[in-house]
Protein backbone atom coordinates (compact mmCIF):
# COMPACT_ATOMS: atom_id res chain seq x y z
CA UNK A 1 0.00 0.00 0.00
CA UNK A 2 1.40 3.34 -1.03
CA UNK A 3 1.94 5.73 1.87
CA UNK A 4 0.66 9.31 1.56
CA UNK A 5 3.03 12.01 2.82
CA UNK A 6 1.80 13.78 5.94
CA UNK A 7 1.72 17.13 4.16
CA UNK A 8 -0.77 15.66 1.66
CA UNK A 9 -2.99 14.54 4.52
CA UNK A 10 -3.10 18.10 5.84
CA UNK A 11 -4.11 19.44 2.44
CA UNK A 12 -6.82 16.80 2.10
CA UNK A 13 -8.22 17.52 5.56
CA UNK A 14 -8.44 21.30 5.12
CA UNK A 15 -11.54 21.36 2.88
CA UNK A 16 -13.34 18.97 5.26
CA UNK A 17 -12.70 21.25 8.22
CA UNK A 18 -13.83 24.27 6.21
CA UNK A 19 -17.09 22.55 5.29
CA UNK A 20 -17.89 21.61 8.88
CA UNK A 21 -17.20 25.05 10.38
CA UNK A 22 -20.22 27.27 11.06
CA UNK A 23 -19.31 30.98 10.85
CA UNK A 24 -19.64 32.93 14.12
CA UNK A 25 -22.83 34.98 14.12
CA UNK A 26 -24.85 32.34 12.26
CA UNK A 27 -28.40 32.07 13.61
CA UNK A 28 -30.00 28.64 14.02
CA UNK A 29 -33.83 28.69 14.31
CA UNK A 30 -34.79 25.71 16.48
CA UNK A 31 -37.93 24.14 17.93
CA UNK A 32 -37.65 22.32 21.25
CA UNK A 33 -38.31 18.58 21.26
CA UNK A 34 -37.95 18.54 25.04
CA UNK A 35 -39.67 20.58 27.73
CA UNK A 36 -37.63 22.57 30.23
CA UNK A 37 -39.48 22.48 33.56
CA UNK A 38 -37.67 23.37 36.75
CA UNK A 39 -39.83 20.92 38.73
CA UNK A 40 -38.87 17.95 36.56
CA UNK A 41 -35.43 18.40 35.01
CA UNK A 42 -32.16 17.72 36.79
CA UNK A 43 -28.55 18.70 35.98
CA UNK A 44 -27.23 16.51 33.19
CA UNK A 45 -30.63 16.00 31.55
CA UNK A 46 -30.32 15.99 27.74
CA UNK A 47 -32.40 18.57 25.85
CA UNK A 48 -32.87 18.42 22.08
CA UNK A 49 -34.24 20.72 19.39
CA UNK A 50 -34.87 20.55 15.63
CA UNK A 51 -33.66 23.01 12.99
CA UNK A 52 -36.80 24.48 11.38
CA UNK A 53 -35.36 26.16 8.26
CA UNK A 54 -32.45 25.66 5.88
CA UNK A 55 -29.50 27.78 7.05
CA UNK A 56 -27.22 29.02 4.23
CA UNK A 57 -23.56 29.28 5.23
CA UNK A 58 -22.10 30.16 1.83
CA UNK A 59 -23.12 29.85 -1.85
CA UNK A 60 -22.02 26.19 -1.71
CA UNK A 61 -22.91 25.18 1.85
CA UNK A 62 -26.24 24.86 3.69
CA UNK A 63 -27.34 23.24 6.93
CA UNK A 64 -30.58 21.52 6.02
CA UNK A 65 -33.83 21.78 7.96
CA UNK A 66 -34.17 18.86 10.36
CA UNK A 67 -30.65 18.97 11.79
CA UNK A 68 -30.62 18.18 15.50
CA UNK A 69 -29.27 20.36 18.30
CA UNK A 70 -28.30 18.63 21.54
CA UNK A 71 -27.81 20.35 24.87
CA UNK A 72 -27.97 19.57 28.56
CA UNK A 73 -29.21 21.09 31.78
CA UNK A 74 -26.39 22.55 33.87
CA UNK A 75 -28.16 23.95 36.93
CA UNK A 76 -31.69 23.94 38.34
CA UNK A 77 -33.43 26.04 40.96
CA UNK A 78 -37.17 26.46 41.48
CA UNK A 79 -37.28 29.73 39.56
CA UNK A 80 -34.13 29.35 37.44
CA UNK A 81 -32.74 26.85 34.93
CA UNK A 82 -29.40 26.96 33.10
CA UNK A 83 -28.92 25.02 29.86
CA UNK A 84 -26.15 24.74 27.29
CA UNK A 85 -26.69 23.79 23.63
CA UNK A 86 -23.34 22.55 22.38
CA UNK A 87 -23.68 19.84 19.70
CA UNK A 88 -25.22 20.10 16.24
CA UNK A 89 -25.85 16.80 14.45
CA UNK A 90 -25.90 17.14 10.67
CA UNK A 91 -26.26 13.94 8.61
CA UNK A 92 -24.90 11.88 11.55
CA UNK A 93 -21.91 14.21 11.87
CA UNK A 94 -21.51 15.86 15.27
CA UNK A 95 -20.26 19.45 15.29
CA UNK A 96 -19.29 21.01 18.62
CA UNK A 97 -20.66 24.54 18.92
CA UNK A 98 -20.91 27.31 21.47
CA UNK A 99 -24.23 29.14 21.22
CA UNK A 100 -26.11 31.98 22.83
CA UNK A 101 -29.85 32.65 22.94
CA UNK A 102 -31.16 35.61 20.97
CA UNK A 103 -34.90 34.97 21.34
CA UNK A 104 -37.32 32.49 22.87
CA UNK A 105 -41.00 32.04 21.94
CA UNK A 106 -43.66 29.94 23.65
CA UNK A 107 -45.39 27.14 21.76
CA UNK A 108 -48.51 29.33 21.49
CA UNK A 109 -46.50 32.27 20.11
CA UNK A 110 -44.88 29.97 17.53
CA UNK A 111 -48.28 28.67 16.42
CA UNK A 112 -49.72 32.19 16.16
CA UNK A 113 -46.78 33.36 14.04
CA UNK A 114 -47.62 30.75 11.40
CA UNK A 115 -51.21 31.90 10.83
CA UNK A 116 -51.61 34.25 7.83
CA UNK A 117 -52.66 37.79 8.74
CA UNK A 118 -55.67 37.88 6.38
CA UNK A 119 -56.32 34.15 6.02
CA UNK A 120 -54.79 31.84 3.40
CA UNK A 121 -55.58 32.62 -0.22
CA UNK A 122 -56.83 29.70 -2.26
CA UNK A 123 -54.15 28.41 -4.59
CA UNK A 124 -51.20 29.91 -2.68
CA UNK A 125 -48.55 28.06 -0.68
CA UNK A 126 -47.47 28.78 2.88
CA UNK A 127 -44.38 30.53 1.49
CA UNK A 128 -46.68 33.22 0.05
CA UNK A 129 -48.59 33.88 3.28
CA UNK A 130 -47.94 37.12 5.15
CA UNK A 131 -47.72 36.32 8.84
CA UNK A 132 -47.09 38.41 11.93
CA UNK A 133 -43.82 37.06 13.22
CA UNK A 134 -42.67 36.76 16.80
CA UNK A 135 -41.42 40.29 17.42
CA UNK A 136 -44.10 42.07 15.36
CA UNK A 137 -43.04 42.17 11.69
CA UNK A 138 -45.66 41.17 9.10
CA UNK A 139 -43.74 39.68 6.18
CA UNK A 140 -43.28 36.54 4.05
CA UNK A 141 -39.53 36.70 3.42
CA UNK A 142 -37.56 33.49 4.06
CA UNK A 143 -34.21 35.16 4.88
CA UNK A 144 -33.72 38.40 6.80
CA UNK A 145 -30.86 40.61 7.92
CA UNK A 146 -30.66 40.32 11.71
CA UNK A 147 -31.12 43.72 13.35
CA UNK A 148 -30.53 45.17 16.78
CA UNK A 149 -33.34 46.89 18.66
CA UNK A 150 -32.86 50.07 20.68
CA UNK A 151 -32.62 49.30 24.38
CA UNK A 152 -32.23 45.55 23.82
CA UNK A 153 -28.98 43.56 24.10
CA UNK A 154 -29.27 41.53 20.86
CA UNK A 155 -26.86 42.47 18.10
CA UNK A 156 -27.27 42.79 14.37
CA UNK A 157 -24.07 41.88 12.57
CA UNK A 158 -21.65 39.70 14.54
CA UNK A 159 -18.01 38.98 13.64
CA UNK A 160 -18.50 40.52 10.20
CA UNK A 161 -21.29 38.03 9.42
CA UNK A 162 -23.79 40.30 7.66
CA UNK A 163 -25.47 37.65 5.49
CA UNK A 164 -29.27 37.32 5.50
CA UNK A 165 -30.23 34.84 8.21
CA UNK A 166 -32.84 32.09 8.57
CA UNK A 167 -35.15 33.34 11.32
CA UNK A 168 -38.14 31.01 10.79
CA UNK A 169 -41.13 32.57 12.66
CA UNK A 170 -39.12 35.39 14.25
CA UNK A 171 -38.78 39.05 13.25
CA UNK A 172 -35.43 40.46 12.20
CA UNK A 173 -35.08 42.30 15.54
CA UNK A 174 -36.68 39.66 17.81
CA UNK A 175 -34.87 39.70 21.15
CA UNK A 176 -35.84 38.24 24.50
CA UNK A 177 -38.74 36.02 25.60
CA UNK A 178 -42.17 36.11 23.93
CA UNK A 179 -45.47 34.54 24.96
CA UNK A 180 -44.53 33.90 28.59
CA UNK A 181 -46.15 35.79 31.44
CA UNK A 182 -43.15 35.95 33.74
CA UNK A 183 -40.16 34.33 32.03
CA UNK A 184 -36.99 36.22 31.16
CA UNK A 185 -33.64 35.37 29.62
CA UNK A 186 -31.49 36.09 32.66
CA UNK A 187 -28.23 35.22 30.88
CA UNK A 188 -28.07 34.72 27.11
CA UNK A 189 -24.61 33.14 26.95
CA UNK A 190 -22.99 35.98 24.98
CA UNK A 191 -20.70 36.87 27.89
CA UNK A 192 -19.04 34.83 30.62
CA UNK A 193 -20.01 32.13 31.25
CA UNK A 194 -20.14 31.98 27.45
CA UNK A 195 -22.62 29.42 26.14
CA UNK A 196 -24.57 29.05 29.38
CA UNK A 197 -28.20 30.14 28.91
CA UNK A 198 -30.15 30.91 32.07
CA UNK A 199 -33.94 31.28 32.11
CA UNK A 200 -35.62 32.83 35.12
CA UNK A 201 -39.22 33.06 36.32
CA UNK A 202 -40.40 35.98 38.39
CA UNK A 203 -43.20 33.96 39.99
CA UNK A 204 -42.78 30.23 40.46
CA UNK A 205 -41.40 27.56 38.18
CA UNK A 206 -39.61 27.85 34.86
CA UNK A 207 -41.77 26.01 32.32
CA UNK A 208 -40.83 26.08 28.63
CA UNK A 209 -42.87 23.48 26.79
CA UNK A 210 -41.77 21.29 23.90
CA UNK A 211 -42.73 23.08 20.68
CA UNK A 212 -41.36 26.41 21.85
CA UNK A 213 -39.03 28.25 19.47
CA UNK A 214 -35.43 29.32 19.93
CA UNK A 215 -33.12 31.58 17.99
CA UNK A 216 -29.68 30.28 18.87
CA UNK A 217 -26.64 32.17 17.61
CA UNK A 218 -23.27 30.51 17.08
CA UNK A 219 -20.33 31.92 19.01
CA UNK A 220 -17.78 29.47 17.65
CA UNK A 221 -17.43 25.89 16.42
CA UNK A 222 -14.82 23.18 16.67
CA UNK A 223 -14.33 19.60 15.52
Amino acid sequence: MKRIPWISLVLLATPLLAQSAIPPGTILPMQLNSSINSRKVKPGRVITARLMQDVPLSPDSTIREGAKMVGHIEEVERSKVSVRFDTLIVSKRRIAVTTNLRALASMMAVDAAQVPVSGPDRGTTENDWITERVGGESINVSLLQAKSKFGMPCRGEVAGNDRPQALWVFSSDACGAYGFSDLTIMHAGRTNPVGRITLSSAHGDVNVRAGSGLLLRVNKTSE
